[in-house]
Protein backbone atom coordinates (compact mmCIF):
# COMPACT_ATOMS: atom_id res chain seq x y z
CA UNK A 1 0.00 0.00 0.00
CA UNK A 2 1.29 3.22 -1.24
CA UNK A 3 1.53 5.54 2.13
CA UNK A 4 0.93 9.10 1.39
CA UNK A 5 1.83 12.63 3.32
CA UNK A 6 -0.97 13.83 4.17
CA UNK A 7 -2.08 17.45 4.06
CA UNK A 8 -5.48 18.08 6.03
CA UNK A 9 -7.19 21.54 6.13
CA UNK A 10 -10.54 23.35 5.79
CA UNK A 11 -11.86 26.32 3.84
CA UNK A 12 -13.61 29.09 4.98
CA UNK A 13 -17.00 27.56 4.10
CA UNK A 14 -16.11 24.43 5.72
CA UNK A 15 -15.26 21.86 3.58
CA UNK A 16 -12.56 19.81 5.01
CA UNK A 17 -9.78 18.54 2.64
CA UNK A 18 -7.44 15.93 2.42
CA UNK A 19 -4.59 15.90 0.17
CA UNK A 20 -2.77 12.50 -0.11
CA UNK A 21 0.12 13.28 -3.18
CA UNK A 22 1.90 9.76 -4.80
CA UNK A 23 3.57 10.33 -7.96
CA UNK A 24 4.35 6.60 -8.97
CA UNK A 25 1.51 7.08 -11.20
CA UNK A 26 0.13 9.62 -13.81
CA UNK A 27 -3.48 9.32 -12.06
CA UNK A 28 -5.50 11.26 -9.79
CA UNK A 29 -8.03 10.27 -7.79
CA UNK A 30 -11.11 12.59 -6.50
CA UNK A 31 -13.73 12.01 -4.20
CA UNK A 32 -16.42 13.85 -1.89
CA UNK A 33 -17.86 12.31 0.61
CA UNK A 34 -21.38 13.74 2.41
CA UNK A 35 -22.26 13.18 5.25
CA UNK A 36 -25.76 11.72 4.78
CA UNK A 37 -26.60 8.12 4.01
CA UNK A 38 -29.65 5.55 4.48
CA UNK A 39 -30.25 6.85 8.05
CA UNK A 40 -30.44 10.22 7.62
CA UNK A 41 -33.70 9.95 5.58
CA UNK A 42 -36.94 11.20 7.02
CA UNK A 43 -39.42 8.60 8.11
CA UNK A 44 -41.69 8.33 4.74
CA UNK A 45 -39.01 8.64 2.12
CA UNK A 46 -36.99 5.39 2.50
CA UNK A 47 -34.59 5.35 -0.63
CA UNK A 48 -34.41 9.04 -0.48
CA UNK A 49 -30.41 9.23 -0.17
CA UNK A 50 -29.75 6.55 -2.92
CA UNK A 51 -32.36 8.45 -4.91
CA UNK A 52 -30.61 11.84 -4.65
CA UNK A 53 -27.15 10.78 -5.38
CA UNK A 54 -28.67 9.77 -8.75
CA UNK A 55 -29.78 13.02 -9.10
CA UNK A 56 -26.29 14.35 -8.46
CA UNK A 57 -25.50 12.59 -11.80
CA UNK A 58 -27.94 15.10 -14.05
CA UNK A 59 -26.72 18.18 -14.62
CA UNK A 60 -26.12 21.22 -12.02
CA UNK A 61 -25.29 25.14 -12.24
CA UNK A 62 -23.42 24.99 -15.54
CA UNK A 63 -23.89 21.91 -17.18
CA UNK A 64 -26.36 20.25 -18.44
CA UNK A 65 -27.51 16.49 -18.36
CA UNK A 66 -24.59 13.85 -18.80
CA UNK A 67 -22.25 16.50 -19.52
CA UNK A 68 -20.25 14.93 -16.20
CA UNK A 69 -20.23 11.63 -17.87
CA UNK A 70 -18.88 13.27 -20.83
CA UNK A 71 -16.01 15.05 -19.57
CA UNK A 72 -14.97 12.75 -17.57
CA UNK A 73 -14.81 9.94 -20.29
CA UNK A 74 -13.47 11.78 -22.76
CA UNK A 75 -10.42 12.30 -20.23
CA UNK A 76 -10.12 8.51 -20.28
CA UNK A 77 -11.78 8.27 -16.94
CA UNK A 78 -13.90 6.49 -14.57
CA UNK A 79 -16.81 7.88 -12.08
CA UNK A 80 -19.55 6.69 -9.78
CA UNK A 81 -21.10 7.18 -6.08
CA UNK A 82 -22.44 5.20 -3.72
CA UNK A 83 -24.98 5.39 -0.59
CA UNK A 84 -24.28 4.16 2.56
CA UNK A 85 -25.58 3.85 6.08
CA UNK A 86 -24.08 7.28 6.98
CA UNK A 87 -23.22 8.49 4.16
CA UNK A 88 -22.77 9.12 0.88
CA UNK A 89 -19.39 9.25 -2.04
CA UNK A 90 -18.79 10.32 -5.57
CA UNK A 91 -15.46 9.67 -7.21
CA UNK A 92 -13.40 10.45 -10.02
CA UNK A 93 -9.98 8.70 -11.21
CA UNK A 94 -8.47 10.65 -14.28
CA UNK A 95 -4.88 11.73 -15.94
CA UNK A 96 -3.26 13.97 -13.52
CA UNK A 97 -3.55 16.37 -16.48
CA UNK A 98 -7.66 16.68 -15.77
CA UNK A 99 -7.28 17.12 -12.17
CA UNK A 100 -8.74 20.69 -12.60
CA UNK A 101 -11.41 19.06 -14.87
CA UNK A 102 -12.74 16.74 -12.03
CA UNK A 103 -12.90 19.32 -9.17
CA UNK A 104 -14.83 21.84 -11.40
CA UNK A 105 -17.40 18.58 -11.88
CA UNK A 106 -17.84 18.12 -8.14
CA UNK A 107 -17.71 21.88 -6.98
CA UNK A 108 -20.46 22.95 -9.41
CA UNK A 109 -22.81 20.25 -8.14
CA UNK A 110 -21.74 20.87 -4.68
CA UNK A 111 -22.72 23.97 -5.63
CA UNK A 112 -26.42 23.77 -7.57
CA UNK A 113 -27.25 20.32 -8.81
CA UNK A 114 -29.99 20.80 -11.36
CA UNK A 115 -32.84 19.99 -9.28
CA UNK A 116 -35.72 19.60 -12.09
CA UNK A 117 -39.41 17.49 -12.19
CA UNK A 118 -38.10 16.17 -15.38
CA UNK A 119 -35.06 14.58 -13.91
CA UNK A 120 -36.56 13.46 -10.67
CA UNK A 121 -39.11 11.41 -12.32
CA UNK A 122 -36.72 9.99 -14.75
CA UNK A 123 -34.28 9.26 -11.75
CA UNK A 124 -37.33 7.48 -9.76
CA UNK A 125 -37.89 5.45 -12.55
CA UNK A 126 -33.96 4.22 -13.26
CA UNK A 127 -34.01 4.04 -9.34
CA UNK A 128 -37.19 1.54 -9.37
CA UNK A 129 -35.49 -0.86 -12.08
CA UNK A 130 -32.15 -0.94 -10.22
CA UNK A 131 -34.52 -2.52 -7.45
CA UNK A 132 -36.19 -4.54 -9.77
CA UNK A 133 -32.27 -5.82 -11.23
CA UNK A 134 -31.03 -6.15 -7.90
CA UNK A 135 -33.83 -7.17 -4.98
CA UNK A 136 -37.27 -8.38 -6.50
CA UNK A 137 -35.75 -10.38 -9.44
CA UNK A 138 -33.05 -11.55 -8.08
CA UNK A 139 -32.31 -14.68 -6.02
CA UNK A 140 -31.37 -13.27 -1.99
CA UNK A 141 -32.12 -10.03 -3.43
CA UNK A 142 -31.45 -7.80 -0.39
CA UNK A 143 -30.01 -10.74 1.85
CA UNK A 144 -29.00 -10.03 4.45
CA UNK A 145 -28.45 -6.02 4.25
CA UNK A 146 -32.13 -4.79 3.22
CA UNK A 147 -33.83 -7.91 5.38
CA UNK A 148 -31.56 -8.34 8.43
CA UNK A 149 -31.81 -5.12 9.91
CA UNK A 150 -35.64 -4.66 10.76
CA UNK A 151 -35.26 -8.42 12.69
CA UNK A 152 -32.40 -6.48 14.56
CA UNK A 153 -33.14 -2.91 15.12
CA UNK A 154 -36.51 -1.07 16.06
CA UNK A 155 -36.25 2.18 14.92
CA UNK A 156 -36.83 3.75 11.86
CA UNK A 157 -33.12 5.12 10.86
CA UNK A 158 -31.68 1.60 11.80
CA UNK A 159 -34.24 -0.85 10.40
CA UNK A 160 -35.90 0.47 7.22
CA UNK A 161 -34.86 -0.50 3.87
CA UNK A 162 -31.90 1.85 2.51
CA UNK A 163 -33.33 0.95 -1.31
CA UNK A 164 -36.52 2.13 -1.04
CA UNK A 165 -40.71 1.25 -1.20
CA UNK A 166 -41.87 2.20 -4.72
CA UNK A 167 -44.27 4.20 -3.28
CA UNK A 168 -42.58 6.27 -1.17
CA UNK A 169 -39.52 6.72 -3.76
CA UNK A 170 -42.65 8.03 -6.41
CA UNK A 171 -43.96 10.22 -3.51
CA UNK A 172 -41.02 12.48 -3.60
CA UNK A 173 -41.38 16.15 -4.95
CA UNK A 174 -38.50 18.44 -6.59
CA UNK A 175 -39.02 20.26 -3.08
CA UNK A 176 -38.17 17.31 -1.03
CA UNK A 177 -35.01 17.18 -3.15
CA UNK A 178 -34.14 21.12 -2.56
CA UNK A 179 -34.68 20.30 1.11
CA UNK A 180 -32.70 17.54 1.50
CA UNK A 181 -29.58 19.31 -0.36
CA UNK A 182 -29.60 22.31 1.54
CA UNK A 183 -29.47 20.39 4.64
CA UNK A 184 -26.59 17.86 3.88
CA UNK A 185 -25.48 19.10 0.94
CA UNK A 186 -23.44 21.77 2.75
CA UNK A 187 -19.58 22.44 1.86
CA UNK A 188 -19.80 22.06 5.94
CA UNK A 189 -20.97 18.79 5.76
CA UNK A 190 -18.65 17.04 3.35
CA UNK A 191 -14.93 16.20 2.91
CA UNK A 192 -12.70 16.11 -0.17
CA UNK A 193 -10.26 14.33 -0.70
CA UNK A 194 -7.21 14.51 -3.43
CA UNK A 195 -5.29 11.15 -3.63
CA UNK A 196 -2.51 10.53 -7.05
CA UNK A 197 0.04 12.69 -9.20
CA UNK A 198 -0.58 16.25 -8.32
CA UNK A 199 1.70 18.94 -6.11
CA UNK A 200 -0.33 20.15 -2.87
CA UNK A 201 0.32 23.99 -3.83
CA UNK A 202 -0.99 23.48 -6.87
CA UNK A 203 -3.97 21.15 -6.16
CA UNK A 204 -4.77 23.66 -2.85
CA UNK A 205 -4.86 26.63 -5.33
CA UNK A 206 -7.44 24.81 -7.45
CA UNK A 207 -9.23 23.13 -5.08
CA UNK A 208 -9.65 27.29 -3.59
CA UNK A 209 -10.59 28.46 -7.01
CA UNK A 210 -13.54 26.02 -7.55
CA UNK A 211 -14.78 25.82 -4.04
CA UNK A 212 -13.77 27.99 -2.12
CA UNK A 213 -16.79 30.22 -3.38
CA UNK A 214 -19.17 27.22 -2.82
CA UNK A 215 -21.92 29.71 -0.28
CA UNK A 216 -21.09 28.08 3.37
CA UNK A 217 -24.30 27.00 5.10
CA UNK A 218 -24.66 25.28 8.51
CA UNK A 219 -23.51 21.66 9.26
CA UNK A 220 -26.71 19.79 10.23
CA UNK A 221 -26.48 18.47 13.64
CA UNK A 222 -26.74 14.47 13.50
CA UNK A 223 -28.43 12.71 15.80
CA UNK A 224 -27.71 9.70 17.64
CA UNK A 225 -28.74 6.61 16.28
CA UNK A 226 -28.51 4.29 19.50
CA UNK A 227 -30.77 1.98 20.16
CA UNK A 228 -30.66 -1.09 22.99
CA UNK A 229 -29.66 -4.49 21.81
CA UNK A 230 -32.23 -6.98 21.27
CA UNK A 231 -33.94 -8.43 25.13
CA UNK A 232 -33.93 -12.06 23.16
CA UNK A 233 -33.55 -13.77 20.26
CA UNK A 234 -35.73 -12.33 17.60
CA UNK A 235 -36.36 -14.68 14.70
CA UNK A 236 -38.19 -13.67 11.28
CA UNK A 237 -38.64 -15.98 8.21
CA UNK A 238 -38.52 -14.40 4.78
CA UNK A 239 -40.26 -16.26 1.70
CA UNK A 240 -38.37 -15.87 -1.86
CA UNK A 241 -39.42 -16.98 -4.79
CA UNK A 242 -36.49 -17.12 -6.66
CA UNK A 243 -33.90 -18.97 -3.93
CA UNK A 244 -33.18 -22.09 -4.66
CA UNK A 245 -32.02 -23.05 -1.16
CA UNK A 246 -32.78 -21.33 2.27
CA UNK A 247 -30.29 -19.35 3.95
CA UNK A 248 -29.95 -18.00 7.23
CA UNK A 249 -28.78 -14.93 8.76
CA UNK A 250 -27.30 -14.22 12.42
CA UNK A 251 -27.05 -10.62 13.65
CA UNK A 252 -25.67 -9.09 17.21
CA UNK A 253 -24.99 -5.59 18.06
CA UNK A 254 -20.95 -5.26 18.44
CA UNK A 255 -18.88 -2.00 19.97
CA UNK A 256 -19.08 1.44 18.58
CA UNK A 257 -16.52 0.99 15.17
CA UNK A 258 -15.83 4.80 16.06
CA UNK A 259 -15.36 5.29 19.95
CA UNK A 260 -14.28 2.00 20.42
CA UNK A 261 -12.36 1.22 17.18
CA UNK A 262 -9.81 -1.60 18.64
CA UNK A 263 -12.87 -3.54 20.25
CA UNK A 264 -14.92 -3.66 16.81
CA UNK A 265 -11.61 -4.45 15.06
CA UNK A 266 -11.23 -7.99 17.76
CA UNK A 267 -14.87 -8.79 16.05
CA UNK A 268 -13.07 -8.29 12.26
CA UNK A 269 -10.42 -10.90 13.47
CA UNK A 270 -13.03 -13.39 15.59
CA UNK A 271 -15.03 -13.17 11.96
CA UNK A 272 -11.93 -14.48 10.27
CA UNK A 273 -11.18 -17.44 12.74
CA UNK A 274 -14.75 -18.46 12.19
CA UNK A 275 -15.21 -18.13 8.31
CA UNK A 276 -12.29 -16.89 6.36
CA UNK A 277 -10.99 -19.97 4.53
CA UNK A 278 -11.30 -23.67 3.85
CA UNK A 279 -9.18 -24.13 7.59
CA UNK A 280 -12.05 -21.88 9.58
CA UNK A 281 -13.71 -22.96 12.51
CA UNK A 282 -17.34 -22.80 10.77
CA UNK A 283 -16.19 -24.03 7.56
CA UNK A 284 -14.97 -26.60 9.00
CA UNK A 285 -17.66 -27.38 10.92
CA UNK A 286 -20.63 -26.78 8.84
CA UNK A 287 -19.41 -27.18 5.46
CA UNK A 288 -16.48 -29.82 5.47
CA UNK A 289 -17.24 -31.76 8.79
CA UNK A 290 -20.83 -32.22 9.81
CA UNK A 291 -22.19 -30.63 6.36
CA UNK A 292 -24.75 -29.03 7.18
CA UNK A 293 -24.43 -25.70 5.25
CA UNK A 294 -23.29 -25.37 1.50
CA UNK A 295 -21.30 -22.15 1.88
CA UNK A 296 -20.88 -20.23 5.37
CA UNK A 297 -19.49 -16.43 5.59
CA UNK A 298 -19.06 -14.01 8.37
CA UNK A 299 -17.83 -10.00 9.09
CA UNK A 300 -18.79 -7.05 10.44
CA UNK A 301 -20.92 -4.40 8.88
CA UNK A 302 -24.17 -4.79 6.37
CA UNK A 303 -21.94 -3.06 3.54
CA UNK A 304 -18.41 -4.71 5.25
CA UNK A 305 -16.54 -3.22 7.91
CA UNK A 306 -15.67 1.09 8.74
CA UNK A 307 -18.60 1.56 6.34
CA UNK A 308 -20.78 2.87 9.83
CA UNK A 309 -20.96 4.66 13.03
CA UNK A 310 -22.69 2.72 16.05
CA UNK A 311 -24.84 1.23 15.82
CA UNK A 312 -23.28 -1.80 13.29
CA UNK A 313 -24.03 -5.48 13.20
CA UNK A 314 -21.56 -8.30 13.19
CA UNK A 315 -23.26 -11.34 10.57
CA UNK A 316 -23.21 -14.96 9.84
CA UNK A 317 -24.35 -16.06 6.79
CA UNK A 318 -25.06 -19.47 5.36
CA UNK A 319 -27.05 -21.33 3.14
CA UNK A 320 -28.24 -25.08 3.16
CA UNK A 321 -30.61 -28.09 1.95
CA UNK A 322 -33.83 -27.90 2.57
CA UNK A 323 -33.56 -31.42 4.72
CA UNK A 324 -31.47 -29.31 7.02
CA UNK A 325 -33.27 -28.00 10.15
CA UNK A 326 -32.10 -24.46 10.75
CA UNK A 327 -31.78 -25.23 14.81
CA UNK A 328 -29.41 -27.83 13.81
CA UNK A 329 -27.03 -25.24 12.01
CA UNK A 330 -27.77 -22.45 15.11
CA UNK A 331 -26.70 -25.07 17.48
CA UNK A 332 -23.50 -25.97 15.34
CA UNK A 333 -22.68 -21.99 14.89
CA UNK A 334 -23.22 -21.33 19.04
CA UNK A 335 -20.83 -24.59 19.72
CA UNK A 336 -18.11 -23.35 17.81
CA UNK A 337 -18.44 -19.66 19.22
CA UNK A 338 -18.62 -21.23 22.32
CA UNK A 339 -15.14 -22.94 21.82
CA UNK A 340 -13.41 -19.87 21.36
CA UNK A 341 -15.27 -17.80 24.39
CA UNK A 342 -14.01 -20.84 26.40
CA UNK A 343 -10.45 -21.20 24.91
CA UNK A 344 -8.75 -18.65 22.43
CA UNK A 345 -6.99 -19.81 19.03
CA UNK A 346 -3.82 -20.35 19.23
CA UNK A 347 -1.05 -17.76 17.84
CA UNK A 348 -0.53 -19.90 14.72
CA UNK A 349 -4.48 -19.67 13.83
CA UNK A 350 -4.44 -16.02 14.66
CA UNK A 351 -1.24 -15.20 12.49
CA UNK A 352 -2.93 -16.87 9.44
CA UNK A 353 -5.95 -14.68 9.91
CA UNK A 354 -4.30 -11.51 10.73
CA UNK A 355 -1.94 -11.72 7.62
CA UNK A 356 -4.44 -12.34 5.72
CA UNK A 357 -6.40 -9.05 6.43
CA UNK A 358 -3.36 -6.99 6.36
CA UNK A 359 -2.41 -8.19 2.69
CA UNK A 360 -5.91 -7.72 1.87
CA UNK A 361 -6.16 -3.92 3.25
CA UNK A 362 -2.18 -3.71 1.26
CA UNK A 363 -3.74 -4.73 -1.44
CA UNK A 364 -6.69 -2.68 -1.92
CA UNK A 365 -5.53 0.49 -0.63
CA UNK A 366 -2.74 -0.06 -3.13
CA UNK A 367 -5.89 0.77 -5.99
CA UNK A 368 -6.25 4.85 -6.26
CA UNK A 369 -9.31 4.66 -6.39
CA UNK A 370 -10.24 2.52 -3.18
CA UNK A 371 -7.16 4.55 -1.08
CA UNK A 372 -8.84 7.87 -2.29
CA UNK A 373 -12.44 6.74 -0.83
CA UNK A 374 -10.94 5.04 2.27
CA UNK A 375 -9.28 8.18 3.41
CA UNK A 376 -12.40 10.29 2.58
CA UNK A 377 -14.16 8.19 4.72
CA UNK A 378 -11.95 7.75 7.79
CA UNK A 379 -11.57 11.60 7.64
CA UNK A 380 -15.18 11.99 7.67
CA UNK A 381 -16.32 9.41 10.19
CA UNK A 382 -13.27 9.12 12.51
CA UNK A 383 -11.72 12.57 12.09
CA UNK A 384 -8.30 10.66 10.62
CA UNK A 385 -7.84 9.58 7.69
CA UNK A 386 -4.02 8.41 8.85
CA UNK A 387 -6.11 5.40 9.90
CA UNK A 388 -5.86 4.04 6.72
CA UNK A 389 -2.61 3.62 7.07
CA UNK A 390 -2.34 2.18 10.57
CA UNK A 391 -5.34 -0.37 10.12
CA UNK A 392 -2.83 -3.40 8.78
CA UNK A 393 -0.72 -3.08 12.39
CA UNK A 394 -3.91 -2.61 14.33
CA UNK A 395 -5.21 -5.78 13.29
CA UNK A 396 -2.04 -7.74 13.77
CA UNK A 397 -1.97 -6.56 16.97
CA UNK A 398 -5.47 -8.20 18.18
CA UNK A 399 -4.67 -10.73 20.94
CA UNK A 400 -6.24 -14.30 21.26
CA UNK A 401 -7.77 -13.07 24.40
CA UNK A 402 -9.30 -10.49 22.95
CA UNK A 403 -10.91 -12.76 20.05
CA UNK A 404 -12.01 -14.92 22.61
CA UNK A 405 -13.89 -12.25 24.84
CA UNK A 406 -15.86 -10.86 21.21
CA UNK A 407 -16.76 -14.30 20.77
CA UNK A 408 -18.07 -14.21 24.63
CA UNK A 409 -20.58 -11.73 23.49
CA UNK A 410 -22.15 -13.00 20.57
CA UNK A 411 -25.14 -14.22 22.72
CA UNK A 412 -28.10 -16.34 21.49
CA UNK A 413 -30.44 -14.56 23.63
CA UNK A 414 -29.49 -11.28 22.19
CA UNK A 415 -29.59 -11.13 18.30
CA UNK A 416 -31.52 -11.34 15.25
CA UNK A 417 -32.04 -14.66 13.26
CA UNK A 418 -33.48 -14.25 9.54
CA UNK A 419 -34.07 -17.31 7.93
CA UNK A 420 -35.49 -17.53 3.89
CA UNK A 421 -37.45 -19.72 2.72
CA UNK A 422 -37.82 -21.04 -0.73
CA UNK A 423 -41.13 -19.98 -1.80
CA UNK A 424 -43.60 -22.91 -3.45
CA UNK A 425 -42.82 -22.90 -7.20
CA UNK A 426 -39.81 -21.36 -5.84
CA UNK A 427 -36.68 -22.02 -8.58
CA UNK A 428 -34.67 -25.13 -9.06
Amino acid sequence: MTVSELHRYTLSNGLRVVLAPDSTSPVVGVSVHYDVGFRSEPEGRTGFAHLFEHLMFQGSESLEKLAHFRHIQSSGGTFNGSTHPDYTDYFEVLPSAALERALFLEADRMRAPKLTEENLRNQIDVVKEEIRLNVLNRPYGGFPWILLPPVLFQTFPNAHNGYGGFEDLEQATVADCAAFFDTYYAPSNAVLTVAGDFTVEGAQELIEKHFGDVPARPRPERPSFAEPPPAGEIRSDHEDRLAPLPAVALGYRIPDPIDELDAYINYLVLAGVLADGDGSRLQQRLVYGDQLVTDVGAGCGLFGPFEARDPDTFTITAMYSPEVDVDTILTAIDEEIDKLASTPPDAEELAKVTARWAATLHKEHDRLVSRTLALGAFELLYGDPALVYSLPERISAITPDAVSAAAKSLRSDSRAVLTISPAPGAAE
